[in-house]
Order: C-alpha cells, then structure tokens, then sequence
C-alpha cells in the first residue's frame, strides 16, 4: 500500500509540475505570426511542404496532380516597402535547369514552376539576407511533406 501512494503521490506532483510548466509558457511571448500560403501558384496547386524563413517568412512548395508540376514561393510575414526576395526550385538530378525569381518585392517572390512528377526537388528561398534550402525532397513515393537532407 505504501509503495501505491508513493507512486500516486509522485504523479500528482508531477501532474502539477506540468501544469505549472503550461502556465510558464502560456505566458511567453507570442512569435511572429507566420506568413500564410498566398495561392500564388494558381488554382489546383495545394501545399505540400514548407520551410520557414527564421523570422521573415515562409518558402511553399505546391504541386498540381493535374499538371504534374510543382511550384515555389516565398511569402513574407509582414508585406511592405520593397526588401529582397528570392525563390528557386530545380530537379535534384540536374537533368533540367533550376528556375528563379528575385528582386525587391513588397510581399512574395515568385511563383516558379517546374515539371517535376516522381522527381526529387531542390527547393529554398530568402528574405532579406535570411536563407533556407532544401534538397532532394518530396521524391515521388515519399509522402507530402518529408524532407530529406543530403
């Protein structure tokens, strides 16, 4: 009986800890709200992986079933003057060339196409003087949504 109560003991203590743990949390400070998928790439492209940009914003990668080809655009968090951006989106393999946009836009760069079904992608973006890459992602089989580095 002793042994129960000790172990019941030590989960309410626990339990508590959590909670108090929760409340620390709860109370920090909120991070900048993320940008939003803007439906740049069109219709019939839906999100399959993204990547944010620390602080900035974020880079989408879309695909369409229909079209077999996906898209990329990076998005910042808080459109407004002009400041760098910077999407790209190639084939891992290298049998076609890497598509880009860049320039000093107000709220996204981009969108970039490029036919791709059952191929791994390149992918990444920058804002400002912040970058992101992926490579050799979203390969055919592999569900929406894993990256794998190499």
């Amino acid at each position: 009986m002793k042994r129960s109560r000790a172990i019941a003991g030590s989960a309410v203590l626990a339990a508590a800890g959590i909670a108090t743990m929760g409340l620390a949390t709860t109370a920090s400070a909120a991070p900048a709200r993320a940008a939003a998928y803007n439906g740049a790439c069109g219709s019939g492209y839906r999100v399959v992986n993204s990547l944010p940009v620390t602080g900035k914003g974020t880079v989408y990668l879309t695909y369409s079933a229909k079209t077999g080809k996906n898209c990329v655009v990076t998005v910042r968090n808080s459109p407004g003057k002009p400041v760098f951006l910077y999407t790209y989106l190639g084939p891992s393999d290298g049998s076609s060339d890497t598509v880009f946009d860049s320039g000093n836009y107000t709220s996204y760069a981009g969108p970039v196409y490029l036919a791709a079904k059952g191929r791994c992608v390149d992918w990444g973006g920058t804002v400002e003087t912040v970058s992101v890459s992926v490579s050799g992602s979203n390969c055919g089989r592999l569900a929406p949504g894993v990256v794998t580095h190499r």
